[in-house]
């Protein structure tokens, strides 16, 4: 099975996203990263389990995040789940090796028999690239040549590689090759046009993080993706959106409960880049209808993830549930809540829209 390739909003894959957070003590006692790792392929089963459709897991390199190698986490969630697609969101292409990338994630892709994806981007942090000693003046050029040469690697066994950043390959193989022919790579943007035009260009699904402002300033990125991919001969090709998500029974429990985790993180973050403390004004204006944030109860969050539908005709959808100090029990239930009530409804409405 691999993603949607109507590219039309015919289909609507609904699935979660996690960095694995571990916070900070700000918001309640932070989790030990071991406990958060085994509470992470727990609400990987579940969300398998309850028929979602796509999980995917994110790099980072810092104290605060307990996964700095999704393939690894990814590979473990493998042998325990049975249908849901396995993916990174997202490989930090630009400081990694995309020889081993691709065989970290072919490997993911024959333990589950063909589930694995790669999400590819820049990443929002920059630890990765004094880490493995990057310069972060290349942070454009790396990216490039690191893309180009990974899917040279997709679509050859052995590869020839001039060089230039990485070392040069003289006709080596590149094994195991994968399942899926060719293994899924997505492309992860924030809101960059020229990302989605290169994206669309190469023939590339792209994801979409919707993480501040209104969903409606995002669809002229979705156009200009659609745009360069039929310019470039390709066929029409899936889009995705990632937005923090909360699922609740009411929507005063769902308020209430998502907001001190999702502003002790965000406040975390923008106090080394000199964003302003998230106010609760802020939060639940966030929470509109038109607003960035999918919180609320099950009736509220499939009406918005609609709502997404009609500006964009996108065919994935991807919660980020867990964020900060989230207790683990609510982020299951939550989960619960998403793919037995959230989900059928949307994909119900969606295929009748198609049919109308």
């Amino acid at each position: 099975m691999g993603p949607p390739a109507s590219g039309n909003g015919r289909l609507m894959e609904i699935g979660l996203s996690s960095f694995g957070d571990v916070g900070t003590g700000v918001a309640g006692p932070p989790i030990s990263p071991q406990q958060r790792l085994h509470n992470l392929l727990e609400e990987i089963v579940l969300a398998d389990e309850v028929g979602l459709d796509v999980f995917g897991v994110g790099e980072h390199h810092r104290a605060d995040f307990a996964v700095s190698a999704p393939a690894v986490v990814l590979a473990a969630a493998a042998v325990r789940t049975q249908r849901i697609r396995l993916s990174s969101a997202v490989t930090v292409l630009s400081s990694d090796d995309p020889v081993r990338v691709f065989e970290q994630f072919a490997t993911v892709d024959l333990l589950s028999d063909g589930r694995a994806e790669i999400m590819a981007g820049r990443g929002s942090f920059i630890e990765s690239f004094p880490l493995f000693g990057f310069d972060l003046g290349d942070y454009d050029d790396l990216f490039a040549e690191n893309l180009q040469l990974l899917l040279r690697i997709r679509e050859s066994e052995r590869v020839t590689w001039p060089g230039g950043h990485r070392a040069a390959i003289p006709d080596r193989g590149v094994y195991p090759r994968p399942v899926q022919q060719p293994l899924p790579v997505w492309i992860a943007v924030g809101g960059t046009p020229e990302s989605v035009y290169r994206a669309g260009t190469l023939g590339l699904p792209v994801t979409i993080a919707i993480i501040g402002g209104a969903p409606e300033r995002f669809a002229p990125l979705v156009q200009l993706h659609r745009d360069a991919a039929q310019q470039a001969g390709h066929p029409p090709l899936p889009v995705a959106t990632n937005c923090h998500t909360y699922v609740a029974d009411t929507t005063k429990q769902a308020a209430d409960e998502f907001f001190e985790p999702y502003s002790s993180m965000m406040n975390r973050i923008g106090r080394e880049r000199g964003w302003s403390p998230l106010t609760r004004g802020q939060y639940e204006d966030g929470r509109d209808r038109r607003g960035h944030l999918v919180v609320g109860s099950p009736e509220e969050v499939a009406d918005k993830l609609l709502f997404q539908h009609e500006l964009f005709g996108h065919d994935r959808f991807l919660a980020q549930i867990s964020v900060g100090t989230m207790p683990h029990a609510q982020v299951m239930h939550a989960i619960e809540l998403l793919g037995t009530r959230v989900a059928p409804v949307v994909r119900e409405e969606v295929r009748r829209r198609a049919g109308d």
